[in-house]
């Protein structure tokens, strides 16, 4: 019988450092925390990275071998900069700490044990492209793209599955909530999700998912793994615990179950992610899983002034569900209160960004630092038009402008053929969208329509092309759709045109096509409302092609070495900074969203939203919102301020009073 011997952890040499000198009270009484379970609630601008990386060089210094220590981080950028910062605090100890994503951290340990869970060693990983490859050619197989009922694509079909991996949900569950519209597929969809996991084994890959998923199945399957991993991590840390999910909270658990010696760093009220299956209740029930936990609160935010943080204070406390705490500034007040503003229009608030911005340039504040904030991507389209019309270069963190999106794009394109049938780049977009046609049938049926535009083209000449069997209703649908949108008595103006292409064709298109279905149709109703100011179809057509083509993109570069504002969704700002913050569209339904105010929870999670697009300002806040959104697809509609506006303390606040100059001369045309 083997008989266990402890050796006694004794502190490296050349590594002890007055930590009470580097940190604040609040940072050095989590850093030196001591063994057992803690959680750090670390505020916005406190310093949590700086907290997470003195813990481990403090672990060091105590003696714990580096191997033994295991650091989870979300992004590889963010494990990188821990770990070099971690070396240059204790040089020559830290090399050997197991830092990186739950990804990275997942596949090292597959790499050992892959045999374990019917995998060989030598499995590839398949990016999002690869995954969706696979669930297309299983579709195509089993004949799902052939259906009546246009069936989801390999993107949706990947999101749902994805889902429900993550949040430890049904599949059926994950439907009802997220996709209704799919419901009557639920055998299909599960049918397809049994034969893709089947190919993945056949194939020896895992896609990004299974880094989790099947590492979490290792440790329940195989106690004697899990043993291994739970004796050799004596200390697990985890940063932006609020983030994490089902899968990575239950490995988190089960990797520090030995030795009991976690301790986690997040803030419940940045918890901003439940929608790609974030699990907020992991932060809040962290104490309940660890009854001996020890709390510690950063609050210190060395970022923004004090005016700035009493405002997000303040929003913050409307939430039930959170860890009360109050950040403190640690730099002086500037005496300027953050401004709301309460404009006539959207067209009138983005004209008033575009003016604020170039008189902030003006006293010396440049373009990159400021930045405009919105819910959805749609939210900044105005914004977009006004800043391409005064030439003030900007740049969008959600990828491509609004304008060449490739939702938008489709649907100008039955826009584009309606006015001109000798379109064909605008063709063959428009039928590659219908059941059973790709590339190659596009290419045919554009060589028979250009042997039958001869003369002046009318569509009803369409009805003599050939197309194959399964596409043939859909086929019929287009040309109806075709027929409605130039009937002989003219073109319909192009908000119409819009209305009709969505209605008819686009609106399942988009469903079975996108997983972010309901984004990209809001983006489509904020189009038509801009599409209502032209009467012309071919002036509107021409508007979308100075915004989203070359002349736009050439004349927003300017300089190469020019700086630009930053557009952004309140997501992709989460742990970025600027001096100057314009939070837009601030009316409800807009933020928070309409679908929000339906949950008290999503509410919640909503003014968390708000609540980091506050404490992403250094200096200077712009609260914006709009009484009247014009043309917006119905008609203009009359704006309520957002309730979180409403629940601010006026003293807090300027009012802002906007007055019209009749002149417009300084806004040029296109």
């Amino acid at each position: 019988m083997a008989r266990a011997y402890t050796l006694k952890a004794s502190a490296s040499p050349g590594v002890a450092r007055d930590f009470s000198a580097e940190l604040n009270e609040q940072q050095l009484a989590a850093v030196t925390s001591p063994p057992g379970a803690a959680l750090v609630i670390a505020g916005a601008g406190s310093g949590k990275t700086r907290a997470l990386t003195y813990r481990v060089a403090y672990l060091l210094g105590q003696g714990v071998p580096a191997r033994s220590i295991l650091l989870l981080t979300f992004t590889n950028k963010a494990a990188r900069e821990m770990l070099e910062r971690v070396r240059a605090l204790v040089p020559g100890v830290a090399e050997g700490v197991w830092g990186g994503t739950f990804h990275s951290v997942g596949n090292r340990i597959l790499r050992r044990h892959a045999e374990h869970i019917g995998f060989r060693q030598g499995f590839t990983i398949m990016d999002r492209e690869d995954q969706e490859s696979l669930i297309a050619s299983i579709l195509a197989r089993e004949g799902l793209t052939t259906t009546d009922r246009r069936f989801p694509k390999a993107e949706v079909l990947a999101d749902i599955h994805s889902y429900a991996i993550n949040t430890g949900s049904p599949a059926r569950r994950v439907l009802v909530e997220k996709y209704p519209y799919f419901l009557p597929l639920e055998d299909e969809i599960e049918r397809v999700r049994r034969l893709y996991e089947g190919r993945k084994r056949e194939a020896n890959a895992m896609d990004f998912d299974d880094l989790l998923s099947k590492t979490l199945e290792l440790f329940l399957t195989h106690e004697e793994v899990a043993a291994e991993y739970q004796k050799q991590f004596r200390h697990v840390l985890v940063d932006e615990y609020q983030d994490t999910n089902h899968i990575q909270a239950e490995l988190v658990e089960c990797l520090a179950r030995r030795h009991g010696n976690i301790l986690v760093v997040g803030d419940d009220a940045q918890s901003i992610y439940s929608w790609r299956g974030a699990n907020y209740e992991n932060i809040l029930q962290f104490p309940k899983r660890h009854p001996d936990a020890q709390i510690y609160k950063i609050e210190t935010n060395y970022r923004s002034v004090p005016e700035i943080l009493s405002l997000a204070n303040a929003s913050i406390l409307e939430n039930e569900n959170q860890f009360p705490k109050n950040l403190a500034a640690s730099r002086p007040s500037r005496s300027v209160r953050p401004a709301i503003v309460c404009l006539e229009t959207n067209l009138q608030q983005a004209e008033f960004i575009a003016q604020r911005v170039r008189e902030l340039q003006d006293q010396g504040i440049g373009l990159h630092e400021m930045a405009v904030l919105y819910r959805a991507h749609y939210h900044s389209m105005d914004v977009q038009l006004e800043f391409t019309r005064r030439g003030i270069p900007f740049t969008i963190t959600s990828g491509l402008r609004f304008f060449e999106q490739a939702h938008i794009k489709d649907v100008a394109a039955f826009l584009k053929f309606a006015m001109n049938p000798r379109d064909e780049v605008a063709f063959k977009r428009m039928v590659r969208m219908l059941p059973g046609i790709g590339g190659k049938t596009a290419e045919n049926l554009w060589s028979q329509t250009a042997a039958t535009l001869a003369g002046e083209p009318e569509f009803q000449r369409l009805q003599s092309l050939k197309v194959p069997a399964k596409s043939a209703k859909a086929w019929s649908q287009f040309l109806h759709t075709l027929a409605d949108l130039a009937p002989a008595s003219g073109p319909l103006p192009p908000a119409a045109m819009m209305e009709a292409v969505l209605f008819a064709v686009y609106d399942d298109y988009m469903k079975a096509e996108f997983a972010n279905y309901d984004a990209r149709r809001e983006d489509l109703m904020t189009l038509i409302g801009f599409a209502g100011q032209f009467e012309s179809t071919e002036e509107f057509l021409s508007q979308l092609a100075l915004l989203g083509g070359v002349e736009a993109t050439d004349a927003l570069a300017g300089d190469l070495n020019s700086e630009k504002i930053l557009l952004s969704t309140l997501h992709q700002a989460k742990g970025l900074e600027w001096k100057v913050v314009f939070l837009i569209w601030l009316a409800d339904g807009m933020f928070p969203t309409a679908r929000s105010l339906e949950s008290p929870g999503a509410i919640e999670e909503e003014r968390r939203l708000f609540y980091v697009g506050l404490t992403r300002c250094e200096d200077e806040l712009y609260l914006t919102y709009p009484e009247f959104r014009l043309n917006a697809g119905y008609g203009d509609n009359f704006q309520r301020p957002s309730r979180f506006l409403s629940e601010l303390p006026e003293n807090l606040l300027e009012n802002w009073e906007i007055d019209l100059q009749e002149s417009s001369d300084d806004k040029e045309p296109f």
